[in-house]
């Protein structure tokens, strides 16, 4: 009993061992029910079945294998309850059961959710649980009834499995698809466009912006939070003025109807910043002003306690904030007539300068191990770890060592680089307070 009782306790005082832990449980219990050859159309190796796996859980999106010609339905199947858990948290899974059958969240449920989500301290569980639920059944629903359509239309096989498939990946901006070539075949097609548009939009926006409005459409608030407006905000403009770049600088093949051109340059900055990782053009023959943009889009990444990865749209405008009020000589850091409590922005450097480290890092051992150019490299290490999912074509052709590094990348990137920094450096109580202190030139 005493035994558990610590158990307990050291949980408690640090759950993010727990999430690190679980997450990569699941990767490793899909990894093994991949390697089964009956869920296999043809023989796929051990390191591509952890890879597929890995991409799987962390909602990237970055195949060595094609997963329509290597896995048989019941193997699709385990494949998008990967992306479907890794996209939705799996914490929400066991506290939802809990609710469900009505039963009390205990203290360190709770705590695992706001770990998981990156919650603020002044968001109710219990509310925010309910409306994930709810919104991710129904925004996947509608989004699989438009697809089933459109890809009947165009006389795709399967077209119920096909709608189900990519509806969820498009909502948990995973970009798995069953098109070896993603949506390039269905590029002047207006309907899936504004659909894959509308489910990535939702799933990376964040369930704290759908809670925030569940919660006002049920009368329990009157306005949304500061988070939301920043989401918003950031989310729109970036991927207003990414659109507006990619359709200047980007070189389209020929014979393009000018609205084509607008929907592709729009499909491109939303899928780079929103990390869903689909692409309705050849990423490989974009031009390199135009790669060079979806590479910051990527670094920026989606929202807090969404689907998407990346460092995170409230992370980027808080260091922005914060770079712009000390250049001004400002003490208080705002945004949009709000101040940003100081250890939001302490969470934001830190996150902030620990996703650059692993970044760089990741590029640094990819360029000793593969032979491809270094843009190639950076592009590919960026998508990883920003869990997008494009690639300019060498994912297949990676060394098994380069490879490893890209699920490494993979992993951190879906767990997240704040989280595995606190893991590793998070001192569980004191001030770091010497009773003095020498003054550094910055």
């Amino acid at each position: 009993m005493k035994k558990n009782s610590f158990l307990l306790f050291l949980i408690r005082k640090n759950p993010i061992h727990i999430l690190v832990g679980v997450y990569c449980g699941i990767t490793v219990l899909g990894f093994l029910l991949l390697s089964f050859p009956f869920l296999q159309k043809v023989y796929t190796s051990g390191l591509d079945n952890l890879f597929i796996a890995t991409s799987a859980i962390s909602t990237t999106g970055l195949v060595t294998v094609s997963v329509a010609d290597n896995y048989k339905f019941f193997g699709q199947l385990i494949i998008i309850l990967l992306i479907q858990i890794g996209g939705l948290h799996y914490m929400a899974f066991g506290s939802i059961i809990a609710l469900i059958r009505h039963k009390k969240m205990s203290k360190l449920q709770e705590t695992l959710v706001r770990n998981d989500f990156g919650l603020p301290d002044d968001f109710n569980v219990y509310d925010f649980l309910r409306s994930v639920l709810i919104f991710s059944l129904v925004v996947e629903l509608i989004g699989a009834s438009f697809l089933y359509f459109v890809f009947l239309r165009h006389g795709v096989s399967q077209p119920l499995w096909n709608a189900i498939f990519h509806s969820v990946s498009a909502f948990c901006t995973a970009g798995f698809s069953l098109f070896n070539e993603s949506f390039e075949h269905f590029a002047s097609d207006p309907l899936l466009n504004i659909v894959i548009i509308i489910l990535s939009f939702l799933g990376a926006v964040g369930f704290i912006v759908v809670s925030d409005y569940w919660q006002m459409a049920t009368g329990k608030k009157k306005t949304i939070t500061f988070t939301t407006k920043i989401i918003l905000v950031t989310t729109f403009v970036v991927i207003a003025t990414g659109a507006i770049l990619i359709f200047l600088t980007n070189v389209f093949p020929s014979g393009i109807a000018l609205f084509s051109k607008m929907i592709m340059s729009v499909f491109q900055s939303m899928t780079a910043l929103t990390t869903v990782g689909f692409n309705t053009v050849s990423i490989a023959q974009m031009s390199h002003s135009c790669l060079f943009l979806l590479t910051i889009f990527m670094f920026i990444g989606a929202s807090p306690a969404g689907t998407g990865g990346g460092v995170k749209s409230t992370t980027i405008v808080a260091v922005f904030a914060q770079m712009i009020s000390t250049l001004r000589g400002k003490i208080n850091v705002t945004f949009l007539g709000h101040q940003i409590p100081q250890y939001r922005l302490r969470l934001a450097s830190a996150s902030f300068s620990f996703y650059i480290i692993i970044l760089s890092l990741g590029i640094y051992f990819l360029s000793i191990f593969d032979g491809h150019s270094i843009f190639e490299l950076i592009f590919e290490a960026t998508s990883a770890l920003g869990t997008v999912g494009l690639s300019m074509g060498i994912t297949s052709a990676l060394t098994d060592v380069g490879k490893i590094i890209i699920i490494f990348l993979m992993m951190l990137g879906r767990i997240g680089p704040l989280t595995i920094g606190l893991l590793l450096f998070q001192k569980k109580e004191g001030i770091d307070d010497l009773g003095w202190y020498e003054d550094v030139i910055i």
